[in-house]
Order: structure tokens, then C-alpha cells, then sequence
């Protein structure tokens, strides 16, 4: 789960890909929401997005007693 202060970058990266994808399809002539498309946009914005990693454990720092 994303950080609380990942949030606003997060949304403002679907909101530019949505606004981009809209556009380009408008440009295109197209009547309607091409949905795959649109999606498709969406995931690629993220994937290139470089957020901050959630906290967590590294596997580095967990320590495991019961292996004996």
C-alpha cells in the first residue's frame, strides 16, 4: 500500500495520463473512450514513475528463529 505522501504524486501522474490519453484520441478523430487505451496509458505512467518504495522490512534486516 502506497505512503500518504505518495498519494498526490500518484494521482497527479493517473490524471496526466488520463488528460494525455483523452487528448490523443480526441486529436484522432475518435468518437468514443477507447478504455484499453486508456488503461494502457495509465500503467505506463505509472511503471515510469519512480515513487519512493513503502517502508517495510529489507529482507536483510529480518531474522528468522525458528530455522534451527
Amino acid at each position: 500500500m502506497a505512503m500518504d505522501s505518495e498519494e498526490p504524486a500518484r494521482r497527479q501522474t493517473i490524471a496526466t495520463a488520463i488528460a494525455a490519453e483523452l487528448e490523443r484520441q480526441a486529436l484522432d478523430g475518435a468518437a468514443r473512450i477507447d478504455v484499453d487505451a486508456l488503461a494502457n496509458a495509465i500503467d505506463d505512467a505509472l511503471e515510469a514513475v519512480d515513487l519512493p518504495m513503502a517502508e517495510g522490512t529489507r529482507p536483510e534486516d529480518l531474522n528468522a528463529t525458528n530455522d534451527d
